[in-house]
């Protein structure tokens, strides 16, 4: 079959290019079903998680390139506007929108994970789709990870939140029926009218879905590709059929059993061999920049039962506000990238109130092999122009611990700290883990010059040095300084 082969293609081409693989495994039989009964580039297929796109890329005329994933100048590893017609931007209820306003007809796809919906700007959609009435198709890709949390030293713990449990009981109401119904419920509940199979769930009436204006149909297998197809056929052939939400229920690394039994692990993988999954990383005698942070921040968190450790998307960060009013001290730990997010919930609710919220600033800088939307060049711009946030950067490990030690520190406004993805030089580590709190606004003077001044700040620092070394081959002496903070700055050591 089709799909076997697509998975096959996904499995080695991740293999040897890293990246995302459990995500695009999931969606498989229905990016087939999609691209079965849809015409792209007329029809636009939306994914709100662009990681998932790899089977997407390889029905549409990239299988040749798909070794090239994450490498210069070659194929994203997310759809892109520019490397391929069939590459939708994500944006779905516009272009839908757009259409109508244009009279065209084409079709509107938009497939939403169950942990993007969640988020704020999800809602607002799904609370005016119903009043622009436009032809939408929305497919909800429910894998069952809603707000996975992150992995800790015991494992991976279950997934949490409210939401998860609304789509477990949406999942386990045709079972709720077999149990009534008996032996032939199966064939009796594949019968009943699926748009109605939506509406009683536990005997409440409408779904959730349904009371907000959406035709929903569920629960679809989203590994049945026959039973895709046909469903999606049906929804396409009904004129004027409004917004319609498809419930599919999926299963991360579907077909690849060391993906399925390791659905954390194999979400984001480096190189792997095939055969057996076991990823081929290179070791490496010191911790990433992640894991000096945590076991500084956990030795803080020891001695001060007033941290919070937070890991923050865009609601969080005011919940992380609502804690530093009551006297507590949030640590708010956010990828560059996600940080772009929040930023208006930084400003106006952090920043302009001056409330005490630590932001730990992760994978800071270029990410290269994860391309455009990973370019986290952004962040110390955007905090810097906060009015009263403290921005700071550590040039190795020890400078980071410390940085953990002064952010705790802080108590009378926000402060941040940014640190690349990956490990470090392996400088000596602070006794115990614990970092010293230094003065805020001051860099320090790594090595005195006569001729150049070379300033640093964040990990740059290391290259500043060995410029540094560059230059006295030259019998040219230069100051190597650390600015530790791009805000405040220190004028003094500058001047």
């Amino acid at each position: 079959m089709l799909a076997d082969e697509v998975r096959e293609e996904v499995i080695y081409v991740v293999s040897n290019t890293g990246g995302h693989l459990g995500a695009s495994l999931e969606v498989l039989e229905l990016t087939v079903a999609l691209h079965h009964v849809f015409s792209t580039p007329d029809d636009k297929i939306v994914w709100d998680v662009g990681h998932q796109a790899h089977s997407h890329k390889i029905l549409t005329a990239r299988t040749s390139r798909m070794r090239t994933i994450r490498q210069t100048n070659r194929l994203s590893g997310f759809p892109k506007w520019d490397e391929s017609v069939h590459d939708a931007f994500g944006a779905g209820l516009g272009m839908a929108a757009g259409r109508d306003l244009l009279g065209k007809n084409n079709h509107v796809i938009v497939v939403i994970s169950d942990g993007a919906m969640t988020t704020g700007q999800a809602y607002e959609v799904l609370n005016n789709v119903s009043f622009l009435d436009s032809n939408l198709i929305i497919i909800l890709n429910d894998n069952n990870q809603v707000s996975l949390p992150i992995t800790t030293a015991d494992g991976s713990p279950p997934p949490i939140g409210a939401l998860r449990k609304a789509l477990k009981r949406l999942r386990q109401a045709p079972k709720a029926i077999t149990e009534r119904v008996g032996g032939q419920a199966h064939e009796i509940v594949a019968k009943v009218d699926l748009y109605l199979r939506g509406m009683m769930i536990n005997g409440i009436g409408a779904c959730f879905f349904e009371e907000l204006g959406l035709h929903y149909i569920g629960l679809v297998d989203g590994h049945n590709l026959e039973e895709l197809v046909h469903i999606m056929k049906v929804v396409k052939a009904i004129p004027g059929q409004g917004t319609v939400l498809i419930h599919v229920v999926t299963e991360k690394g579907k077909g690849y059993a060391p993906a399925k039994a390791a659905p954390d692990k194999m979400h984001g993988v480096v190189k792997f061999k095939p055969n057996s999954g076991k990823q081929l990383k290179q070791k490496s005698s010191t911790l990433s920049y992640t894991q000096y942070f945590t076991e500084s921040l956990i030795v803080e968190a020891e001695r001060d039962d007033k941290i919070v450790a937070i890991h923050a998307r865009r609601e969080v960060v005011t919940f992380a506000a609502g804690l530093a009013t009551k006297g507590l001290k949030p640590f708010c730990t956010i990828y560059s990238f996600f940080l772009r997010r929040v930023y208006y919930q930084i400003f106006h609710d952090v920043d302009l109130p001056k409330l005490p919220v630590r932001f730990a600033i992760d994978s800071a800088g270029l990410v290269a092999v994860d391309g455009l939307t990973h370019c986290n060049a952004f962040d110390t711009t955007l905090l810097a122009c906060s009015p009263n946030m403290v921005v700071m950067a550590p040039s190795y490990e020890r400078e980071l611990m410390n940085m953990v030690a002064t952010a705790a520190t802080i108590d009378d406004k926000p402060s941040c700290f940014r640190y690349p993805r990956g490990n470090d030089i392996g400088s000596i580590i602070p006794s115990f883990n614990k970092g010293t709190p230094f003065r805020v606004g001051k860099g320090r003077v790594l090595e005195e010059g006569t001729r150049v001044a070379i300033l640093g700040y964040g990990t740059i620092v290391q290259s500043c040095v060995a410029a540094a070394r560059l230059l006295q081959r030259f019998s040219i002496s230069a100051t190597v300084v650390d600015a530790r903070f791009c805000k405040p700055l220190d004028g003094e050591l500058i001047r």
